[in-house]
């Protein structure tokens, strides 16, 4: 009979890459994950990797287990989530991957809550941008993430994970404050020569951004690039950039920025994604149950009171 963890191991290299990479997401050594897979070898009797340089090539023959190992995993995860739905309380880890937005709107008042209601289950919270956060839940580095997708910009989709919207929140153009001598800002198209921050190239919300500036009629001079959106904030506030932010940004705190609507009114759509196998597992079914009480009361709130509303054409850039 095939050994299920050195099947894993074998899954593992199939989607990380490398034996160390391996070594590392399961905290083995990287000698010790090729004598396992040396094993399996002579366990299924025929070769299963192939070394290119520095790395190795997983046969076809590997590729046959690695889709088994798959659904046996599957099977695995979701005999564990019966058997925890099968007890009268509430327990387990919960692992949360959650970009920063949601970590700083969402997560304090979900952590209170779920420690009030579920005391018994532990959550561990680490920040992910939205589209490794996806691909690590599909490895199951995480048992769900918090997401985002911006109009015309599709999240990446894995079959083995679902997707429950969370919470939508309208993109707006944030500008420094009003003052004698600084340039008047009504529209995103009076800002083409100004300066503006941006996250890093490859975000989702910074193509979005170089888009929508585009569709105004302009390329955008984007002087400062940060992930942090605090430091973006700052840099709005102290009045030397502009940007686009999302309504959750604001959640729980004044601003002195003016904060401009743009034609078209786009919303960003915020959501949840497990895997299928794991999803009715009592823990996670109450951490998804937590986040959208939560999500429904910051959506009750009203946005900051400077707020201003334009009229336009859309802007909205193409997918």
């Amino acid at each position: 009979m095939l050994d299920v963890r050195r099947l894993r191991l074998l899954r593992e290299l199939s989607i990380r890459g490398t034996l160390a990479e391996v070594a590392e997401a399961l905290q083995y050594s990287p000698s010790s994950v090729s004598q396992q897979l040396a094993l399996l070898e002579k366990e299924v009797g025929v070769e299963l990797l192939r070394k290119m340089g520095r790395r190795v090539q997983l046969t076809p023959q590997a590729e046959v287990l690695v889709a088994h190992t798959a659904s046996l995993l599957e099977t695995m995860e979701q005999a564990e989530a019966d058997l925890a739905a099968s007890l009268t309380t509430v327990t387990g880890t919960v692992r949360i991957a959650v970009f920063q937005s949601a970590a700083l709107a969402l997560m304090p008042e979900t952590l209170t809550r779920m420690s009030r209601t579920y005391p018994e289950v532990r959550i561990e919270m680490i920040q992910r941008e939205p589209e490794t956060a996806l691909h690590e839940t599909w490895a199951r580095d995480f048992d769900l993430v918090i997401a985002e997708q911006y109009p015309g910009h599709a999240a990446p989709r894995y079959p083995e994970l679902d997707r429950v919207r969370l919470t939508t929140d309208a993109i707006r153009l944030a500008v420094p404050p009003a003052s004698d001598g600084g340039p008047a800002i009504s529209s995103i198209e009076d800002t083409a020569e100004l300066a503006w921050v941006m996250e890093p190239r490859g975000a989702a919300s910074r193509h979005w951004a170089e888009q929508a500036c585009r569709s105004a009629g302009f390329e955008p001079d984007v002087r400062y690039e940060t992930a942090d959106l605090q430091a973006q904030i700052r840099l709005i506030e102290s009045g030397n950039a502009v940007a686009l932010m999302p309504d959750l940004v604001w959640t729980g705190r004044d601003t002195t920025a003016r904060l401009l609507d743009l034609p078209g009114k786009p919303r960003r759509t915020v959501f949840t994604s497990v895997r299928r196998s794991s999803a009715k597992r009592p823990a996670i079914l109450a951490a998804r149950e937590t986040l959208a009480a939560t999500a429904g009361a910051v959506a009750g709130d009203q946005p900051p009171s400077n707020v201003s509303l334009q009229s336009g054409t859309p802007v909205l850039p193409a997918p």
